[in-house]
């Protein structure tokens, strides 16, 4: 497995070697000794979560706050989605700047979305399987969100509102100024 860091060095995409021949492929998807050792620190993930959607499905921009926040390692095993993640670290140097990466079943490539982010995706296939470990459990009380066409942030969903399906909750989030920002995580690499 190969792992490299994005323009927002705590993001992480994380690409499996893949073996493959006429009878088909095999992948493996995740080891936790090599994403820890590229880490430099420990990560225990503790559920596993699936969903599928539809071509225009939005999902996001979606965080937990402490004690339940979250650090996901996503990916998609069928469909094509745009994955976001957007860095909501008071005193970071990358606050209110996002990383955006194509996932699709083909590429297989994952990415490692730390606490102190927001995560969103968009599909943009006819439907798209997405799957993700998280290293905490769900917090009805602790979720938030941040409203995904926030001009200020500036995210390219690389498809147009119109044409976009979204959860009420979600077309009800704050934006990125009036959301609940991470006050003392920083990034490891400033």
């Amino acid at each position: 497995m190969k792992f490299k860091r994005t323009e927002i060095p705590d993001v992480i995409i994380c690409e499996p070697n893949v073996f493959g021949d006429e009878r088909g492929y095999f992948v493996e998807t995740f080891r936790q000794d090599k994403l820890e050792e590229f880490l430099g620190y420990k990560i225990n993930f503790c559920q596993d979560n699936e969903s599928k959607s539809s071509y225009g499905v939005l999902r996001g921009l979606h965080y937990q706050l402490p004690p339940f926040s979250q650090t996901k390692l996503v990916r998609v095993l069928k469909g094509r989605v745009l994955d976001v993640a957007v860095d909501i670290r008071k005193g970071s140097k990358t606050f209110g700047k996002h990383v955006s990466v194509e996932l699709t079943g083909e590429n297989k490539k994952q990415v490692l979305v730390p606490r102190g982010f927001a995560h969103g995706f968009v599909v943009l296939s006819d439907e798209a399987t997405f799957a993700y470990k998280v290293d905490n459990y769900y917090s009805p009380e602790c979720d938030r969100g941040i409203a995904f066409n926030d001009a200020s942030l500036n995210i390219d969903w690389k498809l147009e509102v119109e044409k976009m399906k979204l959860s009420p909750k979600d077309t009800k989030q704050p934006l990125f100024e009036n959301a609940t920002h991470f006050e003392n995580i920083k990034s490891l690499y400033e």
